[in-house]
């Protein structure tokens, strides 16, 4: 077994592919929360027989109809749409409850006093894979360096599947795995609450504030990133980040072998030196060859390394990936370049800490257009490094945008008398992301950045980051880039 269970000391799914379909069959289960990976576990039970209740407070159309599709190919399957959704979990044996959805809301905490188990569908997939399995969570990189690694783990000859809190959902084609090969999975910290497994191969890129909204202090927060190794077997691997004090706290208490990545010379797993990158001794890339910006990213690079070695990969197969890997959308990604302006898509950058990274990526001056849903992050650090950067102005928006003023006037404030304070940077605040490309595109000169990092989420004005950023590139492309081509 590449996981194992914790002993909570409660029901708990069995493991295997006949068992679960013995368990399944004719249970009361209600799936709740109705993203892309849960409509997937509606699927795999009602193919077990299940007797499904689906319970979301979306009651668009658009929804109806999916459910029932769902409901055409067989099964039992009923629905609780709209503000009262959670009356659908009265009476069920079994929830399967979205990472979205707080395990700690009344009705869900009544139903488990009551005898009902709570499970979700990584728990599910955990439960029944037979593959070797390798986890990425972290505060910012997650999806970048998992992505590493499913492409150097391929490169080295391995049969691999990426996926989690990204790409399509891998519960339904969990029995096609076979032993020898690798699952790689990015895990948000929602869907390692309290989840009783660990991946034989387990890899946190950082650990800094965030989703604060939703986990009640910064320790809760650790905690629920911990899981992803507090199962594991001594001869298990972590990788962790030595540079990051929550991480490397974490080392002396990771029941498997610690491989470190860092900045700092012979950290004895993979680490950074003189513009050069390398693992146990061995250099594998320069720093100048790598496609990807920032040296955040450069970590991203070493977190990869080390876990694909970790896994049994090669290291000529790291090299090749690193230094061809282009990026994910919607991080640092390049848009556009019109009138010697370069436009650049950040909208992954939904905390502070993220948003400093993609900040010093570049040296030259920047628009940086920042804010959005409130997270209960503070911005006092950020404001400062924004006032140390070339930034020529910010332009600010959305629900965060008097407190990121009031940060960056504080800020100013501090920084009144410092010899390193930077430019006058200047801000605005504007009513939409039109607006903001607009202002950018006024007051940007060849040469400058026009930067898209947020430092915030996107749900009081967008469903996620990826629409955010969508529509970033659609405006570019829209207001800038195609009156630029129509010139030429």
């Amino acid at each position: 077994m590449s996981r194992r269970q914790k002993d909570r000391g409660e029901k708990m799914l069995p493991s295997g592919i006949e068992e679960q379909d013995r368990f399944w069959r004719g249970r009361r289960v209600a799936v709740i929360g109705l993203g892309k990976s849960n409509l997937a576990v509606i699927r795999f039970l009602l193919r077990r027989g299940a007797q499904v209740t689906a319970c979301d407070k979306d009651q668009s159309p658009e929804l109806r109809q999916r459910l029932a599709s769902l409901g055409a190919g067989g099964g039992s399957l009923s629905w609780h749409l709209g503000p009262g959704y959670l009356a659908g979990v009265e009476g069920q044996q079994v929830l399967v409850v979205s990472p979205g959805v707080p395990r700690q809301v009344a009705e869900i905490q009544q139903a488990r006093a009551q005898g009902a188990l709570l499970t979700s569908e990584m728990e599910i997939f955990f439960s029944l894979v037979r593959a070797h399995v390798l986890g990425v969570t972290g505060s910012s990189g997650k999806t970048t360096t998992t992505t590493l690694i499913g492409a150097m783990l391929e490169q080295s000859g391995r049969q691999v599947a990426v996926g989690g809190n990204i790409g399509q959902p891998l519960l339904e084609q969990v029995d096609t795995f076979p032993p020898e090969s690798w699952v790689v999975l990015e895990l948000s910290s929602f869907q390692l609450e309290d989840f009783p497994y660990s991946p034989e191969v387990a890899v946190i890129t950082n650990i800094t504030p965030n989703h604060l909204d939703r986990h009640p202090s910064m320790e809760d927060y650790v905690a629920a990133k911990e899981h992803i190794w507090l199962h594991q077997r001594p001869e298990d691997r972590v990788v962790l980040n030595f540079d990051n004090s929550w991480t490397r706290a974490m080392g002396s208490r990771a029941p498997g072998k610690v491989v470190w990545f860092s900045r700092r010379p012979g950290s004895g797993g993979a680490w950074y030196e003189d513009g050069r990158l390398w693992w146990q001794g061995r250099e594998f890339a320069r720093t100048d060859e790598l496609q990807l910006l920032g040296q955040h990213n450069q970590e991203n690079v070493l977190a990869a390394c080390a876990a694909t070695m970790s896994a049994g990969g090669h290291l000529e197969a790291v090299r090749q990936v690193a230094i061809h890997f282009r990026g994910v959308p919607h991080r640092l990604e390049l848009v556009a370049e019109a009138g010697g302006v370069r436009y650049y898509n950040d909208s992954i950058a939904t905390t502070p800490a993220r948003s400093m990274a993609a900040l010093r990526s570049f040296d030259r001056p920047m628009i940086l257009i920042a804010g959005g849903y409130d997270k209960h992050l503070p911005f006092d650090e950020w404001a400062r490094e924004v006032l140390r950067r070339p930034v020529k102005a910010v332009i600010v928006l959305g629900a965060t945008a008097a407190k990121i003023v009031a940060a960056l006037e504080q800020a100013r404030s501090e920084l009144a008398e410092a010899p390193q304070a930077g430019p006058a940077t200047r801000w605005l605040q504007v009513s939409s992301l039109a607006a903001a490309v607009d202002a950018a595109q006024a007051m940007a000169e060849p040469g400058d950045v026009v930067l898209l990092s947020p430092a915030c989420a996107s749900y009081d004005m967008f469903s996620n980051f990826e629409e955010r950023g969508q529509l970033f590139r659609q405006l570019v492309r829209e207001r800038v880039q195609r009156p630029e081509q129509a010139r030429a």
